[in-house]
């Protein structure tokens, strides 16, 4: 208990006190002899007469336990902290000050202290603490606690609470450190705050329950450091000890013995103070809070066991505190299981521990390997790291397959995953080196020592089948293994020199992985950013980081300048080789050319370039030689003129050529020769491929490609790659084109050519678009989405008002082959477009490649539909695929709708209901008139439109008009068609109100009423009647329109809402909380006046006048006859619109005439639907009660002075069960060594009757709670 025990009456301080313990620092007793003198004195008694007088001077100036005089003390402990701007320890000597004039007043600082830094704006007064019992007191700052916010100091956000927590840790700390000789070993001061906190932390309110555990645990740490500073003077002067004894008996101080033992003796008694603190600590708290319901108080828990762990391994570095690290592995926070690593990875990284850490490893290895897939980057990384210094530690430990399961995470998007999975295999493959090579010269090239280790990675990287980025595996190892990977001299040396006698010559598989690795590490070193998908984006670099940067790059191409040309004249002839090697010379530092008098060396590197360029036609190494030659012709550089005179070279040799070959290749007629063929395809090829990064604009290509593709087009025997490489060529032409009369420097003759080049071209595009060969018509496709997109009205946008000449629009035609294109060849079956027999892999890659490939043309088309290039009512052919091929394309069609609805809300609308439309339509041509609404056809239907509805989003203003547009639109479908068997049966599409019903709830509660209104205009009374299964959509969407709404004026049937009917049917109640009043009826009626008034204004047809709907909210409150119910909705004879001619003529109920056979049947309908409504009433009645019922229960079971608005659920234990704990805490722990009998977790009634104070801190102490001693 809080309330001091009955004290001692011979307790009192020794006389010097004052001046001996005038300060507890470490400084002033490093040794601990000060507590030799008045040990065993400093026990709990009441204070001497001096001291009294003391405190009661120090308590004169209080109020509630607050300081009330001048100076620091006037300032609260939590105030001081909050601050965070004294000094910590003289805020701490001031307390301690304090403490020696008046133990009681300054506890009571120190008690309000951690009640304030909870949160609780509650303060213990000094009654309270002398009268009454720690539970009591808890309760009562349990009641005063602020229950507006959840919030407390430890989660506040803002700059006054930034610091808090460290500020908080800090002081404990520096409290205990300060008074570690004398106070905490006075059994009364630590006593009363352990109890505290034991107290505070077993609460039900989280901020009293973190706060508490948060300063338990730091108090503990405090505990452990002075243990361990105890366990050293008990080590130094046991080494004193046994020196002197050993000492001859002449020279041997008997009186240094005695002081040496006696010394001893104060120690070990000051140690058995120390851990029985810290078994308290351990066992009241850490024991139950180490599993409690929120992951913030786990986690404390961990860090700080890791941190005693480690700070004094000889006491708490064994099995029976590691297993709760070892079961915390396993929680479902991911925070917490990074703490666990965290603290793991302290352990392990002092190899001294590792002897004390093999049966846990063992335990707990395979849980750790698991770690290393987290779905929670963060533990992911710590695991990985983990696992490092283990594999640091021993390399016996980690089994292959162990090491197995890191590799592959190189390969990882997520650059730290992979960053740390480098550092792993670094560490296992490439760390181990001989001992005589530091002793041996340095030696370059294939002699060096890297050399093995570069081979040692394209092994690994050839083995790792499932993978081939190797420039992920590169930027992975950058970090760790740079100087490896920078070894260019070496790379080019494997590549050129010749095997060393008795060395094994790489394999060409090797080679071609060797040059992929060579080409990452210059890419990397180059750029100095990750390779695509694997980082945000290109981050600032440092100072540092620039120069090392511009030093690669100078001794790269100091490097390759020379060694590039016999690389490329070695491996000529493979194209695979040959595309990665041209891309280096894309990455050098051209003015090195000039400056190290390199030219002789650019003029052998554009040499291979040309030899490449004719012998090759691989579009891969083509396009590389392309990029080579741009990167090379710069006009900043001095070598520009000799790059470009090689360039026209041999583009001047290829276009004539390529015109020689077309005149004779047209001129052979329709059996052209194969090898013509083939030499005029391969120069196209060439072409093509320098076109795409060239102005070959004064070569006139377009004229020969446009003979060559209306050629193909009336023989219909041209070869379909010449066709595409031609289209293709083409398209280069008009690009160029319009990129030099986008510069403003060109003539209007240009402009005018231009423009009808880019129209006869697309008509050309159009002509094949309807060509029997696939891949001919993909790139016509392709082709054509790009120039109708480039040509659109965008050109114009910018201030480029002068492109205005150029806007093509497309004509309805080409639109329709468009979409056509896209329904036969996106939206097919992958087994329909599997054309791969290589195998179930080739298979599969193939399929994979051509879901790609259908993608890039579904996405080239919806970009149309987006940016308005053609008719946004063409998407519904897109959008009613959503559902059925939602896997493939899913987002692409999500994306379209999304910006769609950006663009025209309500044209989106229209064009999502005419996708359904389709559907049903083709629904109803498949299954007839009479299909089953259970069938799958029709249940995907309303699936997709339930799925639409979604997209519409939350915000019902926002959409308002275009969901209502859609529901016109919907109604006027379903009653588009009327059935050819008569009146009697329903229309054809009626079932589509079924579908239609899915759109309600996004309906506003006054354009419900609307959208009735307007349903109501193509109904008939005949079919208010109807009641059979095949009127059925008709009356579910009906009730899904009154759902919400305003139903007094919705009644169709019986004129009477069963909202108001169940108003009237309670009790006396204010007409104004049910009902609105004529005012605000008139204001809702003008309100849909004006939708309606919208809806018109839109050029919306409009079936018929709306006719009066009389409400019974205008009325008296009384009910309506039922003649009156259908009256003005539906059609009547011709007496009843005599009568309703004239609705004022008052006419007495009992004059009326007897009822005809329908307004009999209606009501009846009338009186049934009441008596429903009714009975529907009273049922809800009954349930509302047996839950206000069990719910005063359970809160008189919960009992009072607990928090009725606390942000944590109150629940019966605060603690994780036992039964809800992770099976694998439990699983497979029954060997000795870390077999902890713990008893089973209790509830806090359990707690109470067990223990009835528990704050007693001999309850805490007594070491049968665990039945295992601390130490």
């Amino acid at each position: 208990m809080i309330a001091a025990p009955e004290l001692h009456t011979e307790f009192h301080f020794a006389q010097d006190t004052d001046t001996r313990f005038s300060s507890d620092t470490d400084f002033d007793d490093p040794d601990g002899r000060n507590v030799i003198i008045g040990k065993g004195k400093a026990k709990k008694g009441k204070k001497g007469p001096g001291e009294k007088g003391k405190g009661a001077g120090k308590g004169a100036g209080r109020m509630n336990g607050h300081h009330q005089e001048n100076g620091m003390e006037n300032v609260m402990l939590f105030e001081v902290v909050r601050l965070g701007k004294s000094a910590m320890q003289s805020v701490v000597d001031d307390w301690i000050e304090s403490y020696k004039h008046d133990r009681d007043v300054a506890l009571l600082d120190l008690i309000n202290f951690f009640i304030q830094c909870s949160g609780c704006k509650g303060v213990v007064t000094g009654e309270m603490f002398r009268n009454m019992q720690n539970s009591e007191i808890i309760r009562k700052m349990t009641e005063e606690f602020d229950e507006d916010s959840g919030d407390y100091p430890l989660t506040m956000a803002g700059p006054q609470w930034k610091k808090f927590k460290s500020s908080f840790c800090e002081f404990i700390g520096v409290l205990v450190r300060q008074c570690q000789y004398s106070i905490i070993y006075d059994e009364y001061m630590m006593d009363t705050v352990i109890s505290l906190l034991t107290g505070l932390s077993d609460s039900q309110v989280r901020a009293f329950r973190h706060t508490s555990t948060l300063a338990a645990m730091k108090l503990m740490t405090a505990l452990v450091n002075v243990a361990l500073n105890l366990s050293i003077n008990m080590d130094n002067t046991q080494r004193q000890y046994e020196a002197e004894r050993n000492k001859m008996i002449g020279k041997r101080a008997n009186d240094r013995l005695e002081l040496l033992l006696q010394k001893r003796k104060e120690l070990q008694e000051n140690q058995d103070e120390i851990e029985n603190m810290m078994n308290a600590i351990f066992k009241g708290v850490f024991v139950h809070r180490y599993r409690d319901a929120i992951a913030e108080i786990r986690a404390i828990c961990i860090e700080e066991i890791g941190v005693w762990m480690k700070m004094y391994s000889d006491a708490f570095l064994n099995d029976s505190y590691l297993k709760y690290v070892g079961w915390t592995m396993h929680d479902k926070q991911g925070e917490v299981r990074l703490k666990c690593l965290t603290a793991l990875q302290g352990l392990y990284y002092n190899r001294e521990l590792n002897a004390k850490l093999e049966l846990f490893t063992s335990r707990f290895k395979d849980r750790i390997v698991s770690m290393t897939l987290d779905k929670e980057y963060d533990v992911a990384v710590q695991a990985i790291k983990l696992l490092t210094l283990v594999l640091h530690s021993s390399d016996e430990v980690l089994t292959a397959e162990d090491c197995e399961s890191v590799y592959h995470l190189v390969y990882s998007a997520h650059r730290p995953v992979a960053v740390a999975a480098g550092e792993f295999l670094f560490k296992k493959l490439f760390s181990h080196r001989d001992p005589e090579d530091d002793s041996m010269p340095k030696r370059r090239g294939r002699q060096s020592m890297n050399a093995n280790l570069i081979k040692t990675a394209v092994f690994f990287f050839l083995e790792s089948e499932l993978h081939e980025h190797a420039a992920y595996l590169v930027d992975s190892m950058w970090d760790c293994a740079a100087e490896i990977l920078k070894d260019w001299e070496c790379m080019i040396s494997l590549l050129l020199d010749e095997p060393l006698p008795g060395e094994e010559a790489l394999s060409d598989r090797q080679e071609t992985a060797l040059i992929e690795i060579m080409l990452c590490t210059i890419r990397q070193a180059a750029e100095c950013h990750p390779p695509v998908g694997r980082g945000t984006g290109k981050r600032v670099l440092t100072a540092k980081e620039k120069k090392t940067q511009l030093d690669d790059r100078t001794r790269m191409t100091e490097l390759f300048a020379i060694a590039l040309p016999a690389l490329l004249a070695k491996y000529s002839v493979d194209a695979e080789k040959v595309t990665n090697l041209l891309q280096l010379a894309q990455f050098f530092d051209l003015e090195i050319y000039t400056t190290g008098r390199l030219e002789k060396h650019l003029d052998s590197l554009l040499r291979q370039i040309r030899e490449i360029v004719e012998k090759h036609t691989d579009t891969d190494v083509l396009e590389a030689c392309s990029k080579t030659y741009h990167s090379l012709c710069n006009e900043e550089f001095t070598i520009f003129n000799r790059v470009d005179i090689a360039r026209s070279q041999l583009l001047d040799e290829q276009v004539d050529k390529f015109n020689k070959l077309l005149e004779d290749f047209l001129q052979e007629g329709e059996d052209p020769d194969e090898d013509d063929a083939y030499q005029v395809l391969s120069t196209l090829k060439r072409i093509t491929a320098f076109h795409n990064a060239h102005d070959l604009s004064k070569w006139d290509l377009f004229t020969s490609n446009y003979k060559l593709l209306n050629t193909g087009i009336e023989n219909g025997d041209m070869p379909e790659q010449i066709v595409i490489h031609a289209l293709q060529c083409t398209h280069y032409v008009i690009l160029w084109s319009l990129a030099k009369v986008s510069e403003g420097s060109s003539k209007k003759e240009d402009m005018l050519t231009l423009r009808k080049q880019m129209r006869a071209f697309c008509l050309m595009c159009q002509r094949y678009l309807t060509s029997v060969n696939t891949a001919v018509k993909e790139q016509t496709f392709t082709i054509l989405c790009d120039l109708l997109l480039i040509f659109s009205h965008q050109i114009i946008s910018g201030g480029r008002e002068a492109l205005e000449p150029l806007v093509y629009t497309s004509e309805m035609s080409l639109q329709s082959d468009l979409l056509n294109f896209i329904l036969d060849h996106v939206f097919i079956d992958q087994d329909e477009d599997s054309n791969s027999t290589d195998g179930q892999q080739d298979d599969e890659a193939g399929k994979i490649e051509a879901l790609h490939k259908r993608r890039n043309l579904l996405a080239a088309y919806c970009k149309l539909i987006i940016y308005n290039v053609v008719e946004i009512n063409t998407g519904a052919d897109i959008f009613k695929q959503y559902m059925r091929y939602y896997n493939d394309y899913g987002d692409i069609i999500k994306e379209t709708m999304s910006k769609t609805r950006q663009i025209d809300k309500i044209q989106c609308a229209k064009t999502l209901i005419l996708s359904l439309q389709q559907l049903f339509n083709e629904m109803l041509s498949d299954l007839g008139p009479s299909f089953d609404r259970s069938s799958s056809s029709f249940c995907g239907i309303k699936e997709l439109a339930r799925r639409f509805s979604l997209t519409f989003g939350l915000d019902q203003l926002k959409t308002r008009e275009a969901i209502a547009m859609l529901h016109k639109d919907g109604i006027e479908f379903a009653f588009k068609e009327s059935n050819p068997q008569g009146e009697g049966h329903p229309p054809l599409n009626l079932a589509f109100l079924d579908i239609l019903s899915e759109f309600s709830s996004k309906l506003m509660r006054q354009d419900k009423r609307t959208v009735h209104m307007y349903l109501e205009r193509f109904m008939t009374f005949q079919m208010a009647l109807q009641r059979e299964d095949c009127w059925l959509p008709l009356i579910s969407y009906r009730n899904s329109l009154q759902a919400g709404g305003d139903d007094d004026t919705m009644s169709v049937v019986s004129g009477i809402s069963s909202r108001g009917s169940s108003v009237r049917s309670k009790k006396a109640k204010p007409a104004t909380g049910k009902r609105k009043l004529p005012e605000e009826e008139s204001s809702s009626s003008s309100s849909s006046e004006v939708w309606m008034n919208r809806e018109q204004s839109m050029q919306i047809p409009v079936m018929m006048p709306s006719p009066h709907l009389t409400s019974t909210v205008m009325r008296e409150p009384k009910r309506l006859r039922p003649e009156e119910s259908y009256m003005g909705v539906y059609s009547m004879t011709p007496d009843q619109q005599q009568q309703h001619t004239h609705p004022q003529t008052p006419q007495p109920q009992h004059h009326q005439s007897p009822m005809d056979y329908n307004t009999q049947v209606t009501w009846m309908l009338a009186q049934r639907q009441q008596q429903e409504e009714v009975a529907r009433q009273q049922q809800e009645r009954a349930m509302n009660y047996a839950k206000l019922r069990s719910n005063l229960q359970h809160a008189i079971r919960r009992g009072t002075g607990l928090m009725e608005d606390d942000e944590e659920p109150i629940v019966e234990d605060v603690m994780m069960s036992s039964e809800g704990r992770i099976e694998d805490l439990n699983e497979g722990m029954d060997f000795d060594t870390m077999d902890i009998d713990l008893p089973p977790s209790k509830n806090r009634r359990e707690r109470s009757e067990l223990k009835p104070d528990f704050f007693d801190p001999a309850s805490i102490m007594d070491e049968s709670v665990l039945g295992v001693p601390m130490f």
